[in-house]
């Protein structure tokens, strides 16, 4: 090892450093030293440069030499199997075709395929190559989507790279996994990390320690809780949605006072996601003096009266005061209640209707829509797949927005809260009735692979959309879905499509061509994605 002349003559930086800010600033404003001023500085600055160069390149003395990298760590996984290596590499290799809704050819996108190959890899235990590790941290720097799984699969040996290359430090940021990491049981490394360490060091030591030990993260917490800062208090607080339980309750009871709205806000969230919490029970309060049934007319009705007033108890417990633009202050107000109030609070306040019933009550002087998406919010919140289940209401009703979503992004919401099974039933009704092009958001919440009644309906709705004649650029997105999320079991069906159709008489030109070389990439990714999985299988012995 050697070092530099600039490291033996301190005076090299400073000179380089003025070059540099002389060819900024231009030889008009800024003489180079030893210059005359006129037509010659500019000559000057770059044989000054040059020489500055030369010596900072070949000026060398000897040095001792550093001290070599530890050794990397072993990790104990098994290999992956040698067809699984090379697939890995191609994945790696691959590069993203150009972006927009052209013509894209038959062959499948391997770079959306890595996503997939790498969670049948964790869930099989396997290690990473030592020699695909360079590949596949640049892959995850690019596409934050990728590093979580992208780092499980790397492995122990990827945090030993990353502290030689500052291009992977993002590695030590997402894993804390930085040269002092302290072990799972060194509770004094714990500590000294917490407190001496980065503000990126110390949120992913929070999200590890919560996700193990919930008490002791919390404590954790709540010992420097006074001395952070406004906006690390609210990033550090949203780490307790991991694992959140009423043993949490005390801790956020006290956010609840916090200086900052912010922290306010989100304190109060948590707690509202306690069905049991005292906020929730209070918030249930006000929300049920807002809230009634009112029997006087020739049907039940919901009647509502929203608060008048924005109170210091609730914006204690979280009720932002002032409105949006364009929105009413009591129409705020309202929604914020009832979307904090728990759920299983509604029956008993309202004649001991069921949320199917509830939800079907006609409501008073055009409040449904603010009641109803309150509701939606607090069924997402609280994940009560029964309220989910009566705002989502009959996927095959002929509105597509649904007795209580206003929005189809609300309803894959809703969605989310319901088992895999039931999700994929609701959508593939959804679809048979009305269609692909509104279903897009929905299909993004199915379970992948996408259960056989999606996958059906998908193909189904294609096959009506070729035969329509359009082209198949406009259903790109619902194309790309199904290649990544269609069962590949379901290739065998995709063969009869895959020919050029008789295009009927008002059909666009060349469509049908299109839409079989859309078929053939689907069918091909599919079964290149049944070929990732045996070869990730190892076989039987």
């Amino acid at each position: 090892m050697s070092r530099t002349t600039a490291d033996a003559d301190p005076s090299l930086p400073d000179t380089w450093e003025e070059l540099v800010t002389t060819a900024l600033l231009g030889t008009d404003r800024r003489t180079p030293a030893g210059a005359a001023p006129g037509p010659r500085a500019p000559l000057a600055l770059l044989d000054a440069a040059a020489l500055a160069t030369v010596r900072r390149r070949a000026g060398l003395r000897p040095a001792p030499a550093a001290p070599r990298p530890e050794r990397a760590p072993e990790d104990p996984r098994p290999p992956l199997p040698p067809a699984a290596a090379r697939r890995l590499a191609m994945l790696l290799a691959d590069r993203p075709g150009t972006p927009g809704g052209g013509r894209r050819g038959a062959a499948p996108d391997l770079m959306e395929l890595l996503p997939q190959w790498l969670a049948a890899a964790n869930a099989r235990g396997f290690a990473a190559p030592p020699a695909a590790l360079p590949a596949l941290l640049d892959a995850a720097r690019g596409r934050t989507d990728l590093r979580p799984a992208a780092l499980r699969f790397a492995g122990p040996r990827a945090l030993w790279l990353a502290r030689l290359n500052p291009d992977w430090r993002f590695a030590l940021r997402s894993t804390g996994g930085g040269p002092s990491a302290p072990g799972p049981h060194d509770k004094d490394g714990i500590r000294r990390l917490w407190r001496e360490g980065l503000f990126a060091e110390r949120v992913a030591l929070l999200a590890a320690l919560r996700s193990r030990e919930p008490a002791a993260a919390r404590d954790l917490l709540s010992a420097t809780w006074a001395t952070e800062r406004a906006e690390d208090r609210l990033m550090f607080l949203d780490s307790l949605r991991t694992r959140l339980s009423p043993d949490d309750e005390p801790f956020l009871e006290q956010a609840l006072a916090d200086r900052s709205r912010n922290v306010r806000a989100t304190a109060a969230e948590l707690l509202s996601s306690l069905p049991g919490s005292a906020l929730a029970e209070r918030m249930a309060v006000r929300a049920g003096a807002c809230v009634a049934v009112d029997h006087t007319g020739d049907v039940p009705t919901i009647a509502v009266e929203a608060p008048h007033e924005c109170d210091a108890g609730m914006e204690r417990d979280g009720v932002v005061a002032k409105a949006p633009a364009g929105r009413g202050e009591r129409s705020w107000w309202l929604g914020q209640l009832v979307e904090a109030a728990p759920l299983d609070s509604w029956p008993r306040r309202l004649g001991g209707r069921t949320p199917e019933e509830i939800v079907a009550l006609p409501v008073a002087d055009d409040w449904q829509a603010e009641l109803h998406a309150a509701w939606c919010r607090a069924a997402v919140r609280q994940r009560n797949a029964a309220w989910s289940r009566a705002l989502l209401g009959e996927p095959s009703a002929p509105e597509a927005g649904g007795p209580g979503a206003v929005s189809l992004a609300e309803r894959a919401q809703l969605l989310g809260t319901l088992e895999a099974g039931e999700r994929a039933r609701w959508v593939a009704g959804f679809i048979e009735t009305h269609g692909l092009s509104e279903a897009f958001q929905l299909l993004g919440v199915c379970a992948v692979p996408w259960a056989a009644p999606v996958g059906r309906a998908v193909v189904d709705a294609l096959n009506i959309a070729r035969d329509a004649g359009s082209y198949p650029w406009s259903f790109s997105g619902v194309m790309g879905l199904a290649e990544r999320c269609l069962d590949p079991s379901e290739s065998g069906r995709l063969d009869a499509l895959l020919a050029i159709p008789d295009e009927p008489e008002n059909a666009s030109p060349g469509a049908g061509g299109y839409w079989s070389e859309a078929f053939q990439r689907l069918v091909t990714t599919l079964r290149l994605r049944a070929a990732m999985l045996t070869e990730l299988t190892p076989p039987s012995p």
